[in-house]
Parts: C-alpha cells; structure tokens; sequence
C-alpha cells in the first residue's frame, strides 16, 4: 500500500510549499534531520511530486542552505510562482497601467520567493529573516539571485511603515490582475502595541519581480504574535486568507473577505484542524482545491511529549459551503488509497450490546459500555455512523485497545458540548483529554445530513448523528466528522491493540460500521 502521510527517509518535514502544474503536485518542502552533529545546521528545500496525493516521487535538494555568514542558512518558507508572459496578457496589463518600456518573454520562467534566516545576525546588529529570490527554467534546477534581498523597512532605515526587523518571512507572491502587478503577503511584526498581539500580513508590490514597494499592511487585526505562512485564494465571490499563529494556538487559520480591501471577516470556526496541523498552504489542480500541511512529531516519541517542529505531510480537501465557509474532508485520492471498506465484525465487550440490522446498540445509561473488532495493523481506515441521545455524556471509536480494555485512544463526541476531543487512558495528571486537541461540531440531522449519512439512517427527536473516518498510519492519525470537520493526532503509548466503539453514561448506535484492516 502507498505511504499516505508522507516523510523523508531519515529526516522530518515541515512547511509545504505547493504548486500544481501539468497535472502534478510539485511540493516543496524544508527539510530537517535533527542532527546536527552529522548534517550540519540549517534547513534547505527539498520537492517531491505527486500526481494522486498518495504516490511520491522524490526529486531531492532544490535550494540549498547557506553558511552562517549568509542569510539563508535556513532556507525557510516562501512560495513559487510561474511568470507571467506576453501569452497570458501580462504586457497588456503592463501597458494599461502605463508601463511598455520593459520588455517581456513568451518562455516561461519560474521563481522561488523564500526566506532567509540566520539566528546568528541579530546578535550582530543584522537582520535574522530577509526575503531571498531564485529562479529556474524547469521547476528541477535553481539558481539564486542573491542580490534581489530585501528587508523589513525598518532595517533599511525607511519610516513610513514600522515593522520589526527581525520579523519578515514566508513570502507569499501572486499575480492581481485588476491591479496590473504581482503582490507579495509576508508574515510581520508591526512596532507598535501589546508584543504578543503585533503579528500582521505585510504587504508588497512589483512590477518585475525584483523591485518591491512596501505598503500598508494587508491584515493587522492585532491579535496575535505573527501571522505565519501566508496563503490567498479565491473562490466563487469569496477571497480567504489563510495563516497560521502560535500565540492562542498552534492552528492554521482562515479570514474571509468579498474584497481585497477587505473587511477580513472571522468565520465561527476559523481552524480546519487542531493542534497537530501546523503550517498548511493551499493549491488547486483547477477543480478541487487542497491543503498542504504538517503533522508534528511529539518529543521522545511519546503521547503528552513536547510536539516538534516537522513531521508528516496531511492533505486535507477544501470545501465552501453556501453562506461562504470553509470546511475540509478527505481527498478521494487518499481514501481510495486506503481500500474499499468492508462490514466490521463487533464482539460484545463491557455494558449492553445488542445487534441491530446495519450495526449495534450499545446501552451505557449509568455506566460504560464497549464493543471491540480486530487487531489493527499499521495502517488501516475505519468507519462509522453514530446516532446517540442528547443526553449521552460521550460516545465514539476507541483505537489500540488493549485485551483487558484497560489502555485505549478514544476519538470522543461530546454531544451536550458539541465537540470532538482526542482522549487516552492511561494519562498524566487530572487532565480530562489532550490539551488542544479538539474541535467543535454540528451534528447531523434529517434535513441536513446531505449525503453524509446512509438513506437508510433514522434521526429521531433528542438524537444527533455523525459520520466519522478514521485513517492511520503507524504514528499517524487523521479524524474527519460528517465529512467537514478534521482532527488530526499523533499515537505513540500504545503501539498496537484492538479497536472498536464504546458509549458513557447514555445509550449510542453504530450503524454501517466498516474497516479496511
């Protein structure tokens, strides 16, 4: 079977750059090995392609890291551009906007935006980040222009807009046809206000992509550190700005806007994951749209260990709903990758268990109740559909349990709250699940269940349904709810085991219930 989650052979990866063309999903990504001693400090890019998000070809080292007297020892984030040629009307565009001295190329010419970063300028009075351009003709070879860098303004002395000046990366460039230039967001730091509430999405422009004009900042709402890895796309009448922050979470978000201009509108869930989704940037192969992110690796290899920077690369698909919110299921591509799922045998475990025609009644009132299917292997998918009463404190699918049902993960629906948490047992401390490992959820009912739920799923007054899919490889787990709401974990503790459903203090049916093992 092909490896879903996708890392480098002795090393991690983070930060996924995507670009899509001629069919393929060209991702470039840094990549760290965590060993300095053997490989030497710094972080360069590395790509692979795909063409169905689950088969990798890897195509080695792109942009290589400097020395600490250059300012990319680590090649961090940036983005990668096509320009534009007389072909695609850029030199009409120019020559609208009163520019026909340049000349322009028909070839095609690719360009890395990225930054630089050096944690040993700043104790030198130099800027650590600075935004680093290269080029290349085929997408393979590259060659950097050293002499095109660029700096916060405020390390260059220029007033007008106050930015830190050790606070200026992950270079997001695009074409705006309506205002005839390229456009470049950065993730920065204005001088002003609270120090954890100053992170904003700079601004640039350019004609030619060598030359930027630093203007007022795209999204400061002020409040949080920095607005990391930048990401901006537009669907239907809707434009979406997507970043990730480390100051109230470690998420990726979303802002929402029917303008450029703005105003930038905050969704009710501006996440499309949790904790262990960082980093995520967007393309699309002209159809559907996909988000590239990382799933993080946990310090000593164990549940409730520091999470690490890098890991393994998560897809997951977006999706607009009809008022303009975003939510994500799985790509077709990584589900089909995982087999056709086939109907679950259940074995009685702990409280009442009663078969039903498509599945099993499990009746905890006052109590736990539990059934348990097989033994899952390193990489498997499970199903189910879970109808439970409102007034069921918790019910869902338990993952690597052990045979005396002491050790298990629970993937835990909480109706009367109306969130989805990663939990375990055994656990340290008086904690009552994994801290930032939740999401908030919409249950399904008869009107609105869409194609979510089987026709032949009855929803009665007082009962809420969900579908759930489960998908795992080795350490890595992937939650999806109702085909919109993603949860993504680490599972270490417990290597191996059983897994199966359970309900708390309530009664719960898991109809449909289906494994690939």
């Amino acid at each position: 079977m092909a490896e879903i989650f996708y890392k480098p052979t002795g090393a991690w990866a983070a930060d996924f750059i995507p670009f899509y063309k001629d069919g393929r999903f060209r991702l470039f990504y840094l990549q760290d090995w965590r060993n300095i001693p053997e490989h030497g400090e710094g972080t360069p890019w590395y790509q692979i392609s795909t063409d169905d998000l689950v088969h990798f070809e890897e195509h080695g080292e792109m942009l290589a890291r400097g020395t600490k007297d250059e300012q990319d020892l680590y090649v961090f984030t940036g983005s990668v551009i096509e320009e534009l040629g007389q072909s695609q009307g850029r030199l009409a565009s120019k020559q609208s906007h009163g520019d026909s001295k340049q000349s322009h190329r028909d070839s095609k010419q690719y360009h890395i935006f990225y930054t630089g970063h050096n944690p040993y300028f700043r104790a030198q009075g130099k800027p650590e980040q600075g935004v680093m351009h290269a080029v290349s003709d085929d997408l393979l070879t590259w060659r950097k222009i050293p002499e095109d860098t660029f700096y916060a303004p405020q390390a260059l002395g220029v007033q007008a807009v106050a930015y830190e000046m050790h606070d200026w990366r992950d270079p997001f460039v695009f074409w705006n046809p309506d205002a005839g230039e390229y456009w470049m967001l950065l993730a920065a730091r204005s001088k002003s206000g609270p120090s954890r509430r100053r992170g904003c999405t700079a601004l640039c422009a350019s004609r030619d992509l060598k030359h930027w004009e630093v203007r007022d900042p795209l999204y400061a709402p002020g409040l949080y550190y920095t607005h990391e890895c930048p990401d901006l796309f537009k669907m239907g009448e809707w434009w979406y700005l997507v970043f990730s922050e480390f100051s109230e979470r470690l998420v990726t978000r979303y802002r929402m806007a029917r303008s450029l201009s703005g105003p930038w509108l905050t969704p009710p869930d501006d996440q499309f994951d949790g904790r262990a989704f960082y980093a995520a940037k967007t393309t699309s192969d002209g159809s559907r749209r996909y988000l590239f992110g990382w799933n993080p690796t946990r310090e000593g290899n164990k549940d409730y260990g520091s999470w690490h920077w890098g890991g393994n690369l998560v897809v997951h698909e977006i999706n607009q709903r009809p008022d303009g919110t975003l939510s994500v299921c799985v790509p077709e591509a990584v589900d089909r990758a995982f087999g056709i799922p086939t109907p679950a045998t259940l074995q009685p475990g702990l409280g009442t268990c009663t078969a039903t025609s498509n599945g099993i009644r499990l009746d905890g009132t006052g109590t736990f109740a539990c059934a348990v299917g097989s033994v899952m292997p390193e990489q498997c998918r499970i199903d189910a559909e879970i109808v439970v009463s409102d007034a069921a404190r918790f019910a869902g699918i338990m993952l690597r349990v052990s045979d005396d049902l002491e050790k298990a993960y629970y993937i835990r629906i909480e109706p009367s709250r109306n969130r989805l948490v990663f939990d375990m047992w055994p656990r340290p401390g008086d904690v009552p699940f994994m801290p930032e490992l939740e999401r908030p959820l919409v249950a399904l009912t008869p009107s609105a269940r869409g194609t979510a739920l089987s026709p032949d799923q009855a929803v009665l007054p007082g009962h809420h349904a969900y579908k759930l899919q489960v998908y795992v490889e080795g350490t890595v787990c992937v939650v999806y709810v109702n085909g919109e709401v993603a949860m993504s974990t680490r599972l270490y503790n417990l290597p191996q085991g059983k897994w199966g459903v359970f309900v708390e203090d309530g009664v719960a049916e898991f109809h449909h219930v289906q494994h690939t093992m």
